[in-house]
């Protein structure tokens, strides 16, 4: 799969999940820790994908700044994540964290696939993009099999990681 693609494909799955996690009820305590774990997890698949190998990947002279903003973005979604993965559900501001959550991710996301995803595909070519997809689908996979992919987040949050 092309890189841009899954990256793309991986958005509207959170975003879905977002929605879900909107649809559910005042007392859905557990459905909303479910589908909140859903995104966390999600999400430390998809920023590990990017730091390490798509932002490396896409790193020219037209998309350094945007790169650089880029990290600076996810540093910011893993300090939130971070803070709900240690309340939880049953803390008053759950609810409010997660709509900053779900706008911080919808502002990155409109960044990338309006100003970063079409420098890169002028940039690269698509079986440059193909190779690179495959090498994120491998990632992503062995992410996912090792499972609670959020449990890294909180020690991820000091910094932006290095591309």
């Amino acid at each position: 799969m092309n890189a841009i693609e899954m990256l793309k494909q991986q958005h509207r799955e959170v975003k879905d999940l977002f929605e879900e996690l909107e649809g559910a009820g005042e007392g859905a305590k557990k459905t909303k820790e479910r589908l909140f774990k859903q995104i966390a997890d999600a999400m430390a698949i998809h920023a590990q994908i990017e730091e390490k190998l798509f932002y490396p990947e896409s790193k020219a002279e037209n998309t350094e700044e945007l790169l650089r903003e880029a990290v600076e973005e996810h540093l910011s979604v893993k300090r939130v994540i971070a803070d709900l993965l240690e309340t939880g559900p049953e803390d008053e501001q759950f609810d409010a964290r997660c709509t900053v959550l779900k706008e911080q991710i919808e502002h990155h996301v409109g960044e990338e696939e309006q100003q970063l995803f079409p420098k890169v595909q002028k940039n690269c070519s698509k079986d440059e993009l193909e190779d690179l997809g495959s090498r994120m689908e491998q990632m992503a996979e062995q992410l996912e099999e090792e499972g609670d992919a959020s449990a890294s987040i909180p020690g991820e949050t000091d910094a932006p990681s290095q591309i």
